[in-house]
């Protein structure tokens, strides 16, 4: 019996130690709230994490304070000013009863998010021309946070990843847009910035945008409602039976195919994928907003770059126009914050064509972004048809991206009085007498031809929608007046029109391209 008592006891010591050990370890937050972190300056910036329930939670930067009480799940969240920006390391310290956490070197200053597809996950390290760039690099005032690729089912409060200092040992894994927009700020503003870059290349838009969202649009409807009855007749023991006997069948193929002369080889079988459940899937409506958009939400951010569109340029695609503005509006629903929004056109792409009335999807994704100015508040467009290469949808020139990018925050979000921030935009038309006279924002002090000569790459059509190739020239230094012998009476110009429209070359002052545009939207 006293045997029976005294195990009784150290079970019952166990759990008491088990339970104060779990009580001293409910104190946490998501990792992005760690050392070397970035703060809005000059604003409430957000902090949560996780304490032990029904208990306050103090967090403290710089003398000032901000106390919550956590839920019954354990869950808070506040806010504590941060003041003007500052370069100088300071601690931020979370306090819950005993527990203590203290982050160390916290900058204040402008933090962005960027996220997309390749284009904005392309390293600095990927392009021989930045080598010097990297070797030079020391900016212990840019920070950034580089999330890893991880799908979910449902939203996730955290990811992992950490922040680091931009030097030559860490620059060359950053992604170069995002990079060379943050070096163009902070040399312009003099003050730190720090960058969160969450992106997964090959994605379209609806993968970072809640089901919810998506769900209150026909289109995207479409694609949710898909996804779900897939998932929903997904069987995981047939799927692996079936993804084995392909696998098999890969291995055959290869072995015969390593076995022919190398002239005669072709292209290598493709190895099969894993299965994945479809709500697990990378690519799906929703899955990426739930793992690597969802745990940022409610970061206290100045703004969100964006590099993406190259997988919904295809026929049958819901248009941009409408499912860009839809991921924005959703992002800053969740955050409870209309904050800038900034995004890259895509560049030219594929071989240059050469006859007018091109079809093709990439000029039209590419008109529809240029659309999202009219309709969406607060955003912004680089526009770099001109730095794309034929054979490769990943140009190597980030530098040029970035800047423009920083270009549109420069103006709108920092009070720079720039001589223009964008390339030419077009405005408005007027046909008369046999011509057309297309008219432009964003000219800076006047327009331009890239390397002299005639504007080229304009197009004109009548009644009969007949794209020809027109004659262009600048009039009044913000317009252009197009016109072809063999259109009488034009009701339509387009220009740039083609996947890479080779030659075009309307500027502005600055020296910044012209956007794709067509005047029968």
């Amino acid at each position: 019996m006293n045997r029976l008592l005294q195990t009784l006891s150290v079970g019952a010591l166990m759990l008491t130690i088990s339970q104060v050990t779990s009580l001293a370890e409910t104190l946490s937050l998501p990792h992005f709230f760690s050392d070397h972190m970035v703060l809005q300056r000059e604003v409430p910036s957000a902090v949560w994490g996780k304490a032990a329930p029904n208990t306050e939670v103090k967090v403290s930067f710089k003398g000032n304070s901000g106390k919550v009480t956590s839920d019954e799940q354990g869950n808070w969240r506040t806010a504590v000013v941060t003041g003007a920006a500052d370069a100088k390391g300071a601690e931020l310290v979370i306090t819950s009863g005993e527990e203590k956490i203290v982050i160390n070197d916290v900058l204040v200053g402008e933090v962005w998010l960027a996220s997309g597809q390749s284009n904005m996950v392309w390293t600095v390290d990927r392009a021989e021309q930045y080598a010097e760039e990297i070797a030079k690099a020391d900016f212990p005032e840019m920070r950034f946070f580089n999330a890893p690729t991880v799908t979910a089912v449902e939203p996730q409060d955290d990811i992992e990843g950490k922040w680091t200092s931009a030097n030559s040992e860490t620059v060359g894994g950053y992604s170069a847009v995002a990079y060379f927009f943050a070096k163009k700020l902070h040399g312009e503003l003099n003050i730190p910035v720090g960058v969160i870059k969450t992106a997964w290349g090959g994605k379209p838009v609806e993968t970072f945008t809640s089901r919810e969202a998506l769900s209150t649009l026909p289109g995207t409807k479409k694609l949710v409602d898909a996804v779900l009855l897939a998932d929903s007749d997904y069987d995981p023991e047939k799927a692996q039976s079936f993804y084995e006997k392909r696998l098999a069948s890969w291995k055959t193929a290869s072995a015969d195919w390593k076995e022919k002369p190398e002239e005669q080889r072709g292209r290598a079988p493709r190895k099969p994928v894993s299965p994945k459940r479809p709500l697990d899937t990378e690519g799906k409506p929703g899955v990426l907003f739930n793992s690597m958009i969802h745990p940022f939400v409610g970061y206290t951010i100045r703004g969100a770059i964006w590099y993406q569109g190259e997988g919904n340029a295809k026929e049958g695609a819901v248009p941009y126009d409408k499912t860009l503005p839809l991921m924005i509006n959703d992002w800053r629903t969740r955050w409870d914050d209309e904050f800038s929004f900034y995004y890259v056109q895509l560049a030219n792409f594929r071989q240059p064509t050469t006859k007018p009335g091109d079809d093709d999807p990439w000029p039209l994704l590419q008109n529809r972004m240029r659309l999202v100015l009219d309709t969406t508040p607060k955003t912004g467009m680089a526009i770099i048809n001109d730095v794309g290469e034929a054979d490769d949808i990943h140009p190597w020139n980030k530098h040029d991206v970035g800047d423009r990018l920083a270009l549109w925050a420069l103006a709108k979000d920092y009070g720079k009085d720039l001589v223009a921030h964008s390339g030419p935009l077009y405005r408005a038309v007027k046909f008369r007498d046999k011509e057309a006279r297309v008219f432009f924002d964003q000219v800076g002090s006047g327009l331009g031809v890239r390397g002299g000569g005639k504007l080229k790459r304009f197009e004109i059509a009548g009644e009969d929608k007949v794209w020809h190739w027109a004659n262009a020239r600048i009039e009044g230094g913000d317009s252009v007046v197009v016109s072809s012998k063999t259109v009488e009476a034009p009701v339509a110009v387009r220009y740039a029109w083609a996947s890479n429209p080779e030659g075009a070359n309307l500027i502005n002052s600055e020296g910044l391209p012209a956007s794709v545009f067509r005047t029968d939207d």
